[in-house]
């Protein structure tokens, strides 16, 4: 039971680290793991050296990927430390974070628990309120050391909850790690992670929940829009509430297809050495992207390029270097491409807002569904082009899709090793509903001025690298075992017993065994005497003589 105690805390370590917090600042952070035990009094001894021979490489990195994260009213609570006066510096927590879809590998030679040298994690989702992650269940790890031949693979099924739906999660994951090698075992950690279908955010439960009929400063709306829909559903875009429908309709964003990930920690060959470098591989497979499905203004996004990050520590800051593939989406209506998200162009708003009655002298009476990215749904015409929605549109929010940038962070390390350390972070696809100065003029004085810079934050395919190599690269091999001293010339092997203390020990127990053998004849042999004069016969008295 001692052993099992601390090998549970390899998920929920890991999961804090990758599973809910891949961000920027993520890429210049420590690896987690079991702190070493230090004794109470410095003048104890240390702790005990290892027996046999071990691996000269050091090699610690990882490489992290969540299919997609939800989070509400990020960037807007403090993050709770136990150092005083310390939350002031740190980054701000979101509401409630949700990832699905997690995989993370690890690999840390410096770990002081043998099995958290190389962890390989599936996990289905992961939760996060206000900065605190519990444990999430039906995670898939597997641990080295001891080394693994073969890795594990499960799936699951996600519970039914308001906010998303997810089909099932199928998982694989691979640790190794070598006893006298240790990295040098080609892949040292691989997990996958997939998702056969998602769907997202059929509410938006940041936002007030006020009906539009009961905002007494609105303006008159377009003949034909219901007034009697929430702020919450976007004025009717959304399904409002209750389970999200699997099929995606009635919700923000939805993937029909699979969507999957894949996080590598290896050993590469360096050019014109025997060492090897560390290399942190994050990939993700998408295909379409559904926004607001259902509706006649639904849009669909289409990963065009896959992102790949990749990023490989040689120990040399001239060598090292970070490889990213940028996504290419599409925004397209149909078979009509609207917009392309690239590196040249990684942003695109597309405003949201309600038909004013201005706009029903333009295109007739509209449906009830808001004006998208200068689109209104008329009930005779179709879809219609607003020319000026100055005054005819009152715009409730922003729809931002944009490609997460790369960022990166290195440093030169002296401890535990002298080295080189390189990250990276990247997200494929960031969808934000952000308020607009109108919509804050509707609400109550309260209301308005509660609302956070952004409403909503959905993103998908958040990817983290990171590697860090000892200068010179990793050495494959290992120590040699201690041998055993030889005496020396003219020693004898064995040393003669003398009369001093080889002799104490001996002299002892024989002592003692005869003194317990004294006892006993002592205590056995009077009693036989004692009984036999008892029965002898007294001799009878001799007569007088005269």
């Amino acid at each position: 039971m001692r052993r099992r105690l601390p090998r549970t805390l390899a998920l929920p370590v890991t999961a804090a680290l990758l599973v809910l917090s891949a961000t920027p600042a993520m890429a210049d952070s420590t690896i987690p793991t079991t702190p070493i035990p230090q004794p109470a009094n410095p003048s104890q001894p240390p702790i005990s050296a290892p027996q046999g021979p071990q691996p000269l490489g050091h090699a610690v990195g990882d490489a992290a990927a969540a299919l997609g994260v939800l989070r509400l009213l990020p960037d807007t609570v403090d993050t709770s430390t136990i150092l005083p006066g310390y939350s002031q510096s740190l980054p701000k927590q979101s509401v409630l974070e949700a990832g699905m879809g997690l995989s993370s590998a690890q690999a840390n030679s410096e770990s002081y628990l043998s099995y958290e040298r190389a962890i390989a994690q599936s996990s289905p989702l992961g939760l996060a309120v206000a900065g605190n992650a519990p444990q999430a269940p039906g995670s898939l790890v597997q641990t080295a050391l001891p080394d693994n031949e073969k890795g594990l693979s499960g799936g699951f099924n996600a519970p039914r909850n308001p906010l998303l739906n997810v089909g099932v999660l199928n998982g694989n994951v691979h640790a190794r790690w070598s006893d006298t090698l240790g990295p040098c075992v080609g892949t040292i950690a691989d997990a996958s992670t997939s998702i056969a279908s998602l769907s997202l955010l059929n509410v938006l439960p940041s936002m007030p929940n006020l009906p539009l009929s009961g905002l007494s400063n609105l303006p008159a709306l377009a003949q034909g829009f219901d007034a009697t829909k929430g702020l919450q559903s976007l004025g009717g875009l959304l399904s409002g509430g209750g389970q999200t429908a699997a099929d995606g309709t009635g919700s923000l964003l939805s993937l029909p297809n699979t969507l999957s990930s894949r996080s590598v920690m290896q050993l590469v060959d360096l050019p014109n050495s025997k060492n090897k470098a560390v290399q942190s591989v994050s990939t993700l497979q998408a295909a379409d992207v559904e926004i607001l499905k259902g509706t006649p203004l639904a849009l669909t996004l289409k990963v065009v390029s896959q992102p790949t990050l990749k990023v490989t520590s040689t120990g040399d800051k001239a060598t090292s270097k970070v490889e990213y593939t940028a996504p290419v989406i599409t925004i397209q209506r149909g078979d009509q491409v609207l917009y392309t998200l690239d590196a040249t162009h990684p942003t695109k708003d597309i405003p949201i807002g309600l038909p004013l009655s201005g706009l029903s002298d333009q295109v007739g009476p509209v449906e009830d569904l808001p004006v998208v990215g200068g689109l209104v749904a008329t009930t005779s015409k179709g879809l219609q082009q607003v020319a000026d929605n100055g005054n005819t549109v009152l715009d409730l929010g922003v729809l931002r899709l944009s490609i997460g940038e790369l960022n990166q962070n290195a440093q030169q390390l002296s401890t535990p090793f002298a080295g080189y350390q390189l990250g990276a972070s990247a997200r494929m696809l960031d969808l934000q509903v952000l308020p607009t100065n109108a919509l804050k003029s509707l609400l109550p004085t309260g209301s308005a001025a509660s609302l956070p810079s952004s409403l909503a934050q959905l993103s998908l395919g958040e990817q983290i690298g990171r590697a860090y190599t000892p200068t010179g690269g990793v050495v494959c091999g290992s120590t040699n075992p201690v041998a055993p001293a030889k005496p020396a010339p003219g020693v004898p092997a064995k040393l003669a017993y003398t009369a001093g203390a080889y002799s104490a020990v001996p002299l002892f127990w024989t002592g003692t065994a005869m003194l317990l053998l004294g006892v006993v004849l002592v205590a056995a042999i009077p009693n036989r005497r004692r009984k036999a004069a008892m029965v002898k016969p007294s001799p009878s008295p001799r007569p007088r003589s005269d």
